[in-house]
Protein backbone atom coordinates (compact mmCIF):
# COMPACT_ATOMS: atom_id res chain seq x y z
CA UNK A 1 0.00 0.00 0.00
CA UNK A 2 2.73 2.48 0.96
CA UNK A 3 4.70 1.81 -2.22
CA UNK A 4 1.58 2.29 -4.33
CA UNK A 5 0.74 5.58 -2.61
CA UNK A 6 4.29 6.92 -2.97
CA UNK A 7 4.38 5.97 -6.65
CA UNK A 8 1.22 8.01 -7.23
CA UNK A 9 2.61 10.90 -5.22
CA UNK A 10 5.73 10.96 -7.41
CA UNK A 11 3.63 10.99 -10.59
CA UNK A 12 1.53 13.92 -9.39
CA UNK A 13 4.64 15.70 -8.14
CA UNK A 14 6.31 15.44 -11.53
CA UNK A 15 3.42 17.36 -13.09
CA UNK A 16 3.64 20.17 -10.51
CA UNK A 17 7.42 20.38 -10.75
CA UNK A 18 7.28 20.63 -14.54
CA UNK A 19 4.88 23.56 -14.22
CA UNK A 20 6.89 25.29 -11.47
CA UNK A 21 10.57 24.28 -11.18
CA UNK A 22 12.26 24.13 -7.79
CA UNK A 23 14.28 27.31 -8.33
CA UNK A 24 11.16 29.35 -9.07
CA UNK A 25 9.35 27.80 -6.13
CA UNK A 26 12.21 28.70 -3.78
CA UNK A 27 12.13 32.27 -5.07
CA UNK A 28 8.58 32.58 -3.76
CA UNK A 29 9.82 32.09 -0.21
CA UNK A 30 11.41 35.54 -0.20
CA UNK A 31 8.09 37.17 0.66
CA UNK A 32 6.73 34.42 2.88
CA UNK A 33 6.08 35.25 6.56
CA UNK A 34 8.05 33.42 9.23
CA UNK A 35 6.68 29.99 10.15
CA UNK A 36 4.56 29.76 13.31
CA UNK A 37 6.09 27.79 16.19
CA UNK A 38 3.89 25.03 17.69
CA UNK A 39 6.39 24.04 20.38
CA UNK A 40 5.18 26.36 23.18
CA UNK A 41 1.73 24.78 22.93
CA UNK A 42 3.12 21.26 22.58
CA UNK A 43 5.25 21.73 25.69
CA UNK A 44 2.51 23.45 27.69
CA UNK A 45 0.41 21.88 30.41
CA UNK A 46 -1.95 19.12 29.37
CA UNK A 47 -2.67 17.55 26.00
CA UNK A 48 -2.35 19.39 22.71
CA UNK A 49 -4.52 18.46 19.75
CA UNK A 50 -3.37 18.40 16.12
CA UNK A 51 -6.76 18.47 14.41
CA UNK A 52 -6.89 17.08 10.90
CA UNK A 53 -8.70 18.11 7.74
CA UNK A 54 -9.19 14.68 6.16
CA UNK A 55 -11.77 13.67 3.57
CA UNK A 56 -10.97 9.97 3.14
CA UNK A 57 -8.38 7.30 3.80
CA UNK A 58 -7.30 3.96 2.29
CA UNK A 59 -8.50 2.10 5.40
CA UNK A 60 -11.93 3.71 5.84
CA UNK A 61 -12.78 5.15 2.43
CA UNK A 62 -14.85 8.35 2.46
CA UNK A 63 -14.94 9.97 5.89
CA UNK A 64 -16.60 13.34 5.34
CA UNK A 65 -17.68 15.67 2.57
CA UNK A 66 -15.59 18.71 3.51
CA UNK A 67 -16.81 21.38 1.12
CA UNK A 68 -15.15 24.18 3.08
CA UNK A 69 -11.87 23.13 4.74
CA UNK A 70 -11.30 26.71 5.90
CA UNK A 71 -14.54 26.68 7.88
CA UNK A 72 -13.66 23.35 9.49
CA UNK A 73 -10.21 24.68 10.37
CA UNK A 74 -11.83 27.72 11.94
CA UNK A 75 -13.88 25.44 14.19
CA UNK A 76 -10.74 23.55 15.16
CA UNK A 77 -8.93 26.78 15.99
CA UNK A 78 -11.86 28.04 18.05
CA UNK A 79 -11.78 24.78 20.00
CA UNK A 80 -8.15 25.35 20.95
CA UNK A 81 -6.27 23.17 18.47
CA UNK A 82 -2.50 23.49 18.88
CA UNK A 83 -2.06 22.86 15.17
CA UNK A 84 -4.14 21.89 12.16
CA UNK A 85 -3.09 19.05 9.91
CA UNK A 86 -4.11 19.28 6.26
CA UNK A 87 -3.94 16.19 4.04
CA UNK A 88 -2.63 17.23 0.63
CA UNK A 89 -2.35 13.78 -1.01
CA UNK A 90 -5.04 13.60 -3.67
CA UNK A 91 -5.45 10.03 -4.91
CA UNK A 92 -6.04 8.17 -1.65
CA UNK A 93 -6.95 10.98 0.75
CA UNK A 94 -8.79 13.48 -1.44
CA UNK A 95 -6.61 16.40 -0.37
CA UNK A 96 -4.81 19.15 -2.24
CA UNK A 97 -2.55 22.15 -1.89
CA UNK A 98 -5.69 24.22 -2.44
CA UNK A 99 -6.93 22.91 0.92
CA UNK A 100 -3.64 23.91 2.53
CA UNK A 101 -3.83 27.43 1.14
CA UNK A 102 -7.47 27.83 2.13
CA UNK A 103 -6.77 26.78 5.70
CA UNK A 104 -3.70 29.02 5.89
CA UNK A 105 -5.80 32.02 4.85
CA UNK A 106 -8.43 31.23 7.48
CA UNK A 107 -6.49 30.59 10.71
CA UNK A 108 -3.45 31.80 12.59
CA UNK A 109 -2.56 28.55 14.34
CA UNK A 110 0.36 26.46 13.03
CA UNK A 111 -0.46 24.21 10.07
CA UNK A 112 1.01 20.80 9.34
CA UNK A 113 1.26 19.64 5.74
CA UNK A 114 0.52 15.93 5.95
CA UNK A 115 1.56 14.02 2.87
CA UNK A 116 3.99 11.37 1.72
CA UNK A 117 7.03 13.62 1.48
CA UNK A 118 9.91 12.04 -0.40
CA UNK A 119 11.64 14.97 -2.15
CA UNK A 120 13.07 18.38 -1.36
CA UNK A 121 10.53 19.92 -3.72
CA UNK A 122 7.65 18.88 -1.45
CA UNK A 123 9.34 20.41 1.60
CA UNK A 124 9.81 23.74 -0.18
CA UNK A 125 6.31 23.44 -1.60
CA UNK A 126 4.90 23.05 1.91
CA UNK A 127 6.65 26.21 3.09
CA UNK A 128 5.64 28.17 -0.01
CA UNK A 129 1.99 27.28 0.52
CA UNK A 130 1.83 28.31 4.16
CA UNK A 131 2.74 25.24 6.19
CA UNK A 132 4.58 25.64 9.49
CA UNK A 133 5.15 21.92 10.10
CA UNK A 134 5.80 18.99 7.81
CA UNK A 135 5.47 15.23 8.23
CA UNK A 136 8.39 12.94 7.44
CA UNK A 137 7.64 9.21 7.62
CA UNK A 138 10.45 6.84 8.52
CA UNK A 139 8.59 4.12 6.65
CA UNK A 140 8.78 6.06 3.37
CA UNK A 141 12.39 7.26 3.63
CA UNK A 142 15.82 5.68 3.95
CA UNK A 143 18.26 7.18 6.44
CA UNK A 144 20.03 9.41 3.92
CA UNK A 145 16.81 10.89 2.52
CA UNK A 146 15.31 11.27 5.99
CA UNK A 147 18.33 13.22 7.19
CA UNK A 148 18.50 15.35 4.04
CA UNK A 149 14.83 16.32 4.10
CA UNK A 150 14.92 16.93 7.86
CA UNK A 151 17.82 19.33 7.33
CA UNK A 152 16.06 21.10 4.44
CA UNK A 153 12.97 21.57 6.59
CA UNK A 154 15.08 22.98 9.40
CA UNK A 155 16.77 25.44 7.05
CA UNK A 156 13.32 26.68 6.03
CA UNK A 157 12.20 27.09 9.63
CA UNK A 158 9.68 24.25 9.52
CA UNK A 159 8.96 22.10 12.56
CA UNK A 160 9.23 18.43 11.61
CA UNK A 161 6.95 15.69 12.87
CA UNK A 162 8.94 12.50 12.34
CA UNK A 163 6.60 9.50 12.27
CA UNK A 164 7.45 5.98 13.41
CA UNK A 165 5.50 2.73 13.45
CA UNK A 166 7.85 0.29 15.19
CA UNK A 167 10.94 0.01 17.35
CA UNK A 168 13.40 0.36 14.49
CA UNK A 169 11.72 3.50 13.17
CA UNK A 170 11.60 5.04 16.64
CA UNK A 171 15.33 4.41 17.01
CA UNK A 172 15.93 6.14 13.66
CA UNK A 173 13.80 9.15 14.64
CA UNK A 174 15.60 9.52 17.96
CA UNK A 175 19.03 9.15 16.35
CA UNK A 176 18.06 11.83 13.83
CA UNK A 177 17.53 14.23 16.72
CA UNK A 178 13.84 14.77 15.99
CA UNK A 179 12.27 17.08 18.54
CA UNK A 180 8.76 15.90 17.69
CA UNK A 181 8.24 12.16 17.28
CA UNK A 182 4.90 10.70 16.26
CA UNK A 183 3.95 7.10 16.95
CA UNK A 184 1.36 5.90 14.46
CA UNK A 185 -0.61 2.92 15.74
CA UNK A 186 -1.77 1.95 12.25
CA UNK A 187 -0.01 -1.01 10.67
CA UNK A 188 0.83 0.07 7.12
CA UNK A 189 0.68 -3.50 5.82
CA UNK A 190 -2.70 -4.50 7.26
CA UNK A 191 -4.08 -0.97 7.93
CA UNK A 192 -5.27 -2.23 11.32
CA UNK A 193 -4.82 -0.07 14.42
CA UNK A 194 -3.19 -1.46 17.57
CA UNK A 195 -3.82 1.01 20.38
CA UNK A 196 -1.09 -0.64 22.47
CA UNK A 197 1.57 0.57 20.01
CA UNK A 198 2.10 3.97 21.60
CA UNK A 199 2.51 2.56 25.11
CA UNK A 200 5.06 0.06 23.82
CA UNK A 201 7.15 2.54 21.83
CA UNK A 202 6.89 5.75 23.88
CA UNK A 203 9.44 4.63 26.52
CA UNK A 204 12.03 4.38 23.71
CA UNK A 205 11.69 8.13 23.03
CA UNK A 206 13.60 10.47 25.39
CA UNK A 207 11.35 12.55 27.63
CA UNK A 208 12.81 15.80 26.31
CA UNK A 209 11.15 15.11 22.93
CA UNK A 210 7.50 15.85 22.20
CA UNK A 211 5.73 12.51 21.81
CA UNK A 212 2.67 12.51 19.55
CA UNK A 213 0.08 9.71 19.54
CA UNK A 214 -1.48 9.07 16.13
CA UNK A 215 -4.44 6.86 15.09
CA UNK A 216 -7.05 5.19 17.27
CA UNK A 217 -8.09 8.37 19.09
CA UNK A 218 -11.81 8.99 19.30
CA UNK A 219 -12.40 10.97 22.49
CA UNK A 220 -11.09 12.28 25.82
CA UNK A 221 -10.81 8.79 27.31
CA UNK A 222 -8.34 7.80 24.58
CA UNK A 223 -6.42 11.05 25.00
CA UNK A 224 -6.11 10.55 28.75
CA UNK A 225 -4.72 7.06 28.21
CA UNK A 226 -2.07 8.26 25.78
CA UNK A 227 -1.15 11.22 27.98
CA UNK A 228 -0.64 8.80 30.87
CA UNK A 229 1.73 6.87 28.58
CA UNK A 230 3.77 9.98 27.77
CA UNK A 231 2.01 11.77 24.92
CA UNK A 232 2.18 15.56 24.83
CA UNK A 233 0.02 15.79 21.73
CA UNK A 234 -2.50 13.71 19.82
CA UNK A 235 -3.22 13.80 16.09
CA UNK A 236 -6.94 13.27 15.45
CA UNK A 237 -8.67 13.09 12.08
CA UNK A 238 -11.55 10.66 11.60
CA UNK A 239 -13.22 11.36 14.93
CA UNK A 240 -13.23 15.11 14.32
CA UNK A 241 -14.36 15.21 10.70
CA UNK A 242 -17.25 12.90 11.57
CA UNK A 243 -18.23 14.85 14.69
CA UNK A 244 -21.11 17.27 14.28
CA UNK A 245 -19.47 19.68 16.73
CA UNK A 246 -15.74 19.69 15.94
CA UNK A 247 -15.05 22.79 18.03
CA UNK A 248 -16.42 21.13 21.15
CA UNK A 249 -14.69 17.85 20.31
CA UNK A 250 -11.27 19.54 20.09
CA UNK A 251 -11.89 21.44 23.30
CA UNK A 252 -12.80 18.21 25.12
CA UNK A 253 -9.50 16.62 24.09
CA UNK A 254 -7.35 19.64 24.94
CA UNK A 255 -5.59 20.23 28.25
CA UNK A 256 -6.01 16.69 29.59
CA UNK A 257 -3.40 15.67 32.14
CA UNK A 258 -2.34 12.27 33.35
Amino acid sequence: MLDTIVAGVREDLAVREAALPLGELRARLADAPAPRDPMPHFRGAGSSVIAEVKRKSPSKGALADIADPAALAGEYAAGGAAAISVLTEQRRFGGSLDDLRAVRAAVDVPILRKDFVVTEYQVVEARANGADLILLMCSALGDDDLTRLYDVAGELGLTVLVEAHDEDEVERAVRLGAEVVGVNARNLKTLDVDTDTFGRLAPLIPDDRVKVAESGIFGPVDVKRFVSEGARAVLVGEALVRDGAPRDAVAAMTGIQA
